[in-house]
């Protein structure tokens, strides 16, 4: 069974999520507007399109990713102020995700243990979107200087 401590401490990492996903929007809105600068007279640029749209798409995947780990965060913060009647809850939980269909049905019951792991993975893959856009937009940064230069 898990412990107080141990539901709030997950709920506390996955709550880092939001500046994470707060980081992805700035970059994404910022690509988004630089990417519709030639609606508003800008030079238009077939390189700077596809930059400005893959930085949206990415921003996109670690969006989703940040709302499925902001609902995970809801839930083990409202978890772990009750875990006297943690069995109950984890059962309730398990009715609901089946019947929303965001579980399958015959899927095996998981301890707590087992359940912070896979919130923390997807913590972790909401991060690895954001360094993806964050390294596609550096690398954009480092290399317009040498191609101003070659073209």
């Amino acid at each position: 069974m898990a412990s107080e401590m141990q539901l709030t401490l997950v709920a506390g990492l996955l709550r880092r999520g939001r500046g994470l996903d707060l980081l992805s929007n700035a970059l994404t809105l910022l690509a988004l507007a630089y990417g519709l600068a030639p609606l508003l007279g800008a030079p238009p640029s077939a390189a700077s399109a596809v930059v400005c749209g893959l930085l949206v798409m990415l921003g996109m995947a670690q969006k989703y990713w940040a709302i499925r780990v902001a609902l995970d965060a809801e839930l083990f913060t409202r978890l772990a102020g009750d875990t006297a009647r943690l069995a109950m809850h984890t059962t309730d939980l398990d009715q609901a995700l089946h019947s929303l269909g965001l579980q399958p049905t015959d899927a095996a019951p998981r301890d707590w243990l087992q359940r912070s792991h896979a919130a923390l993975r997807l913590l972790r893959l909401q991060a690895a979107w954001l360094v993806a856009q964050l390294l596609l937009a550096l690398v954009v940064i480092l290399a317009t200087p040498w191609l101003s230069l070659a073209g």
